[in-house]
C-alpha cells in the first residue's frame, strides 16, 4: 500500500514549511549582517556615516524628556493595539462565531428595519475600535499642544540620510548612540511617524469603510472607495502593527531596558527600577484582560448595549 502524499495546507505541510523557514530567515539575517558590515567598511560609507551620525538636530524650541500623559497614552494605546489585533485575528478567522450581538432598534439611534446582526468578536473589535480612536484623539491633541510632535515629526531633509545611516548601524550590529530622552535617532522618527500619522489612519479608514456604519447606498462613495480595497489595505496595516511592536519591544530592551522602560513608564531619566515595575504592573493588567475578553465575561458586558443571542 502506498503512502498517501500530504497536501500542502496540512499540518505536516505547515511544519515542514516552518522547520525550513527559521533557517532561511537566520541565514537572511547573518547575510545582511555581513552585507551591512561590509558596506560600513568602505571608505565612502565610512565618510557618509560619519558625516551623518543617525539623528537630525530638533528645533530649538522642541521640548526634552516625557510628560506624565505620554506614560498614560503609551499604555493605552499598547493595551487597546494588543486587544485590537486579537479580536481582529478572530474576526478573520472564526468561522463559528461563540455568539452574536444585535443592537436594540430604540433610544437616540434607530435604523430603519432590523438592526445588522455580527459576531460577539466583531461587536468587542468595533468596541475596541471606539476607544482606540478616542484615545488617539486625545494624544493627538496633547502632542500638538505640548510641542511633543516636534520629536516625530521630521523638521529637515537630513532625517532621510540620518535614517539610511541608522538603519546601516543596526544592521552592522554597531547600533548608533541613542538619548531617546532628548532626540530620537532618525530612523525611530521615522517610523514613529508612519505609525502614528500614517498606519493608524488607515487602520480606521479601512476599518470604517469595512463597518457596519458606513452607508451602504451610497453608490458614488462606494464606487471611489470599494471595500475590496479597505480589505486589501486593512489586513496588511493590523501586520505592520505586530512587526513594529515586536521590533518595538526588542529594542527598548536590547537598547538599555531599565533607562528605556523609565522614559516611557517612569517619565524620569535614570537606571532606576521604577520605571520596570510600573511596566511590569501594565503587563499584568495586560494579560488578565487578555485572559478576561472571552465570551463567559464578555456577553454580560454586550447585553447591556444590545441583544446577545448564541
Amino acid at each position: 500500500m502506498s503512502t498517501p502524499t500530504k497536501k500542502p495546507g496540512t499540518a505536516t505541510g505547515k511544519r515542514s514549511r516552518l522547520y525550513w523557514g527559521v533557517p532561511a530567515v537566520l541565514v537572511a539575517l547573518v547575510v545582511v549582517v555581513l552585507a551591512a558590515r561590509w558596506l560600513v567598511g568602505l571608505p565612502a560609507v565610512a565618510s557618509f556615516v560619519a558625516d551623518y551620525p543617525g539623528h537630525s538636530e530638533l528645533p530649538d524650541s522642541a521640548p526634552e524628556g516625557f510628560p506624565a500623559w505620554l506614560a498614560w497614552q503609551h499604555f493605552l494605546n499598547a493595551f487597546f493595539l494588543l486587544l485590537i489585533i486579537r479580536t481582529g485575528w478572530q474576526v478573520r478567522t472564526t468561522t463559528r462565531p461563540s455568539a452574536h450581538w444585535t443592537r436594540n432598534n430604540k433610544g437616540l439611534i434607530r435604523t430603519k428595519g432590523a438592526p445588522t446582526k455580527i459576531s460577539l468578536e466583531l461587536w468587542f473589535h468595533l468596541i475596541l475600535d471606539a476607544l482606540w480612536i478616542l484615545n488617539g484623539l486625545v494624544f493627538a491633541v496633547l502632542l500638538f499642544a505640548t510641542g511633543q510632535w516636534m520629536r516625530i515629526v521630521p523638521t529637515s531633509w537630513d532625517v532621510f540620510p540620518n535614517a539610511l545611516s541608522a538603519a546601516l548601524q543596526y544592521a552592522s550590529l554597531n547600533w548608533p548612540t541613542e538619548n531617546g530622552w532628548v532626540n530620537y535617532n532618525a530612523l525611530q522618527l521615522l517610523t514613529y511617524f508612519i505609525t502614528v500619522f500614517i498606519a493608524a489612519p488607515l487602520a480606521f479608514i479601512t476599518g470604517l469603510r469595512m463597518s457596519g456604519a458606513w452607508p451602504k447606498k451610497a453608490a458614488g462613495l462606494n464606487k471611489a472607495y470599494p471595500i475590496e480595497w479597505a480589505r486589501a489595505v486593512h489586513f496588511p496595516v493590523m501586520i505592520y502593527f505586530v512587526a513594529f511592536v515586536v521590533v518595538h519591544v526588542f529594542l527598548v530592551f536590547a537598547t538599555g531596558a531599565l533607562r528605556n522602560l523609565n522614559h516611557m513608564y517612569g517619565v524620569r531619566d535614570d537606571d532606576g527600577w521604577f520605571g520596570f515595575w510600573v511596566f511590569a504592573a501594565s503587563v499584568a493588567v495586560m494579560v488578565g484582560a487578555w485572559f478576561l475578553a472571552r465570551p463567559l465575561f464578555l456577553r454580560p458586558i454586550a447585553s447591556l448595549m444590545g441583544k446577545v443571542s448564541r
